[in-house]
């Protein structure tokens, strides 16, 4: 399976070129030698400063990193089972919460190494299995927090980003198969797509900007849901029985709480306690409101009035727009980018779920992928300086149209490789476990026939 996957992505990297970078946490840049005033030979450039224990990043990144696990448990698990029916409700919550437990392990064990040391172009090294050399006193890639936050910091990332995918298949996968999926997946698109862009693999040396995971999380989840609903199918009734959320209440909870987390998510990928961070921060307020305003008028417009439902599905858009953008662009593009966020995705939904043909129980694909789809491109837009923009990883020759030919290659690499590894992952489930449960479960319940309780007393 690796080869398969190291062979389709030697294929699309032809399409690089090269300037090596961290794209969520900028490296600072080399201090220039001074010119030569004495013949005998150049003064030595300026050595970097040595990694220092800062108190406020460290607090703050600590933060981050709670906010990032509030939005995970409880908040995603909320939101997706309020959208479930009744009898479902628990299926959903365990599936987000064993996830969670079973990526944290594996981030420890080896995911933290492939992702976070080594210098391969799609898998970094094992250096650091087991958390081999990882102490108290060591330093991952930022230099003002201990090596522990930051593992600790990203782990929730990739914790998030495989839970995601369930709701794309919920309420008729089997657990078991379920969460070997997760294993496989997270093994082999998660890790190398988080090195290539974060671990100074393909992605980052081509200069990719990704600030806070429009690749990594949302593009690279958003696929692999969509996969899943083709492989596992419709369920039974599908387009003929009213498949309604059971609690919009809990829906609402979940993405207020997801909400609220995505500033641990966001402002925390600045990596420390500084200006970058508020300008994350700004952004993912003004972005997320903008989206939710704007896919509340496009829902009145199409159907005659605005729901609940309408209004979370929005801020989750523009959330999911702005992550990949969110340290890079100015405020006034943030709001645009959320206000296309809100009816790009309202059409990711609806006509072009349709168009689609698949089951995506949740809209994992129409919200996470067509948002991370369009943020990650347009953020090499709204980066530009003459928008209000940082000028994103090298701001003193920043180009546009340069920047965002990058980006679609991120976007396309992120497609195919997760793409490929998600359909591998499900036929091996399918053929070891079997994917779906039988007709007479799906028809009584995942909650009972799955895990034998039920989430409210009859």
């Amino acid at each position: 399976m690796k080869k398969l996957l190291i062979s389709l992505a030697l294929g699309l990297s032809a399409l690089m070129t090269g300037v090596s970078g961290y794209a969520q946490t900028p490296a600072p840049a080399a201090a220039e030698a001074p010119a030569a005033a004495a013949p005998a030979a150049e003064a030595p450039a300026a050595a970097a400063p040595a990694p220092k224990v800062d108190s406020g990043d460290t607090a703050w990144m600590l933060t981050s990193t709670m906010l990032v696990i509030l939005m995970t448990i409880p908040g995603l698990a909320l939101f997706y089972g309020g959208l479930g029916r009744s009898k479902n409700m628990l299926s959903v919550l365990m599936q987000v919460f064993v996830i969670f437990s079973l990526i944290s392990i594996l981030w420890a064990l080896y995911g933290y190494s492939l992702a976070f040391s080594g210098e391969g172009k799609f898998f970094g090294g094992l250096d650091k299995i087991f958390l081999k050399g990882v102490s108290q006193e060591t330093f991952g890639a930022l230099a003002t927090i201990p090596e522990y936050v930051f593992l600790a910091f990203q782990g929730t990332f990739a914790a998030i980003t495989v839970a995601l995918i369930v709701g794309a298949f919920a309420e008729r996968a089997k657990f078991s198969a379920v969460l070997l999926f997760s294993l496989l997946w997270f093994t082999f698109s998660y890790v190398p797509i988080a090195h290539m862009v974060w671990g100074g693999g393909l992605l980052a040396a081509d200069g990719a900007l990704d600030f806070a995971g429009g690749t990594v999380v949302h593009i690279n989840a958003g696929v692999a849901g969509l996969v899943g609903a083709y492989v596992i199918g419709k369920r039974i009734g599908f387009g003929k029985e009213a498949f309604t959320p059971h609690s919009l209440t809990l829906t609402m909870v979940g993405a207020s709480l997801l909400w609220v987390g995505w500033f641990g998510f966001n402002a925390g990928s600045a990596g420390a306690a500084n200006a970058n961070a508020g300008l994350a921060f700004v952004n993912t307020v003004l972005a997320t409101a903008a989206a939710t305003l704007a896919w509340s008028v496009g829902e009145a417009m199409h159907k005659g009035k605005a729901s609940m439902l309408g209004a979370a599905s929005g801020a989750v858009a523009g959330l999911v727009a702005v992550t990949p953008a969110a340290g890079f662009v100015g405020p006034m593009g943030s709001i645009v980018l959320g206000l296309l966020a809100g009816f790009v995705c309202l059409w990711g939904v609806g006509g072009l779920k349709r168009m689609l043909g698949a089951d995506d129980a949740f809209d994992v694909f129409g919200v996470h992928g067509v948002g991370g789809i369009l943020g990650a491109i347009l953020t090499g837009v709204f980066a530009a300086q003459s928008l209000g923009g940082t000028g994103g990883l090298t701001p003193d020759t920043f180009s546009m149209g340069a920047q965002v030919w990058i980006q679609v290659k991120s976007v396309l690499v992120t497609i195919v490789w997760s793409g490929v590894v998600a359909f591998i992952a499900y036929k091996i489930a399918d053929l070891t476990i079997g994917l779906r449960v039988s007709e007479e479960e799906e028809r009584e319940g995942l909650d009972i026939t799955s895990h034998g309780e039920t989430a409210y007393s009859r």
